[in-house]
């Protein structure tokens, strides 16, 4: 049993794999890690390796606490890569990147991979067909987007995503909607066709915590697999533990 600790700003996802199989996952608050963590040790007492991505929002006794139980990875650029990693300045790479660029590794080893993962930003990233990582873009999430038109204007609301039901929006909700979800959509069907004109045979996967809201609304083919993070953590825990 593996177990993977992927940590946020204010919380912390944990899963259990099994020969690379996810057979549990939850989401906790950041001071509930270590009780969770009694949890699971009681449910999956064989649990061998820990990986940990983004150890910066863990306190200095949560990681201590970690250790002394188990077998812990950190993840950072210096962890070995199952991909040449192109990227130009490869310490300012965020480690959820290189989870996400090691399941598409793993899981489309000859193809062009283009990992979308919208969360509080979006990302892109492109894998080529020889496993090698080569950079891609990062622009504002969806709710960072409704955050700045109420946090940088003196009149505009703060709302919700919502799908909007019209492109010309007939209220100042309905524009914000329109304005922000379109082009969302917009930006991201067309860095896909960006893509495409260079590769065609190109794999888009689709994946963070606003897949599910998007995946039907994207005029591209996508593959959308909200578990794509935590399987690339999983992958790398096993090609390091395998030295």
């Amino acid at each position: 049993m593996n177990l993977i600790i992927d940590v946020g700003n204010s919380f912390v996802k944990l899963a259990i794999f099994h020969k690379g199989v996810i057979k549990y996952k939850v989401t906790v608050e950041l001071e509930l890690v270590l009780k969770q963590l009694e949890v699971l040790s009681q449910a999956y007492g064989a649990i061998k390796g820990v990986i940990i991505s983004s150890v910066g929002g863990l306190t200095k006794s949560d990681l201590e606490a970690i250790n002394k139980r188990y077998k812990v990875l950190l993840l950072d650029y210096q962890t070995k890569l199952p991909f040449k990693n192109c990227y130009k300045t490869p310490k300012t790479l965020g480690v959820d990147r290189l989870a996400l660029v090691s399941a598409a590794t793993k899981q489309y080893p000859s193809c062009n991979v283009l990992i979308i993962d919208a969360g509080t930003c979006i990302t892109y990233d492109f894998k080529s067909d020889d496993n090698s990582y080569l950079g891609g873009a990062i622009s504002p999430g969806i709710n960072m987007r409704y955050k700045s038109l109420h946090n940088l204007t003196a009149n505009l609301p703060l709302l919700k995503a919502s799908t909007p039901k019209y492109i010309t929006g007939g209220s100042t909700e309905e524009s914000i909607h329109s304005g922000v979800i379109h082009g969302v959509l917009s930006e991201i069907d067309g860095a896909i066709e960006l893509y495409k004109l260079k590769y065609s045979d190109l794999t888009v996967i689709l994946t963070g915590g606003d897949a599910k809201f998007l995946s039907k609304q994207l005029k591209s083919s996508i593959f959308a697999n909200s578990n794509f993070l935590l399987e690339g953590l999983d992958y790398l825990l096993q090609i390091n533990s395998n030295e």
